[in-house]
């Protein structure tokens, strides 16, 4: 799992990269963790385009950044995940503390 992180103005968006389990959570969590505290952006994306797998700690890890970005007063988006991703996102609540975005959705950047 690899993850790039580019911010502008109050904006930060974290391009996550292969497969997203407990033992690559941790790392990357750091470094979007890292990130958020040194910037403090009001605007978080995680961009799940080239996630090839994902467990339980996907979920974990878009809860985490979601708390952090509250503690700052910021937003989550989560975008780029596929049609059954977005269905076990939802299921988990997610839905509810972050805008999710389909692959195929019209309004992805």
């Amino acid at each position: 799992m690899n993850v790039t992180v580019e911010s502008c103005k109050d904006y930060l968006a974290a391009y996550l990269i292969g497969e997203i389990d407990h033992h690559s959570s941790a790392v990357v969590r750091d470094k979007i963790d890292d990130a958020i505290s040194f910037k403090q952006p009001k605007h978080l994306v995680l961009d799940f385009k080239n996630v090839t797998f994902m467990d339980s700690s996907g979920i974990g890890l878009v809860m985490g950044r979601y708390r952090l970005m509250q503690s700052y007063g910021g937003t989550l988006e989560i975008k780029n995940v596929t049609k059954q991703t977005k269905k076990i996102m939802e299921l988990a609540g997610l839905g509810s503390i972050a805008t999710i975005k389909e692959k195929n959705d019209e309004n992805i950047k």
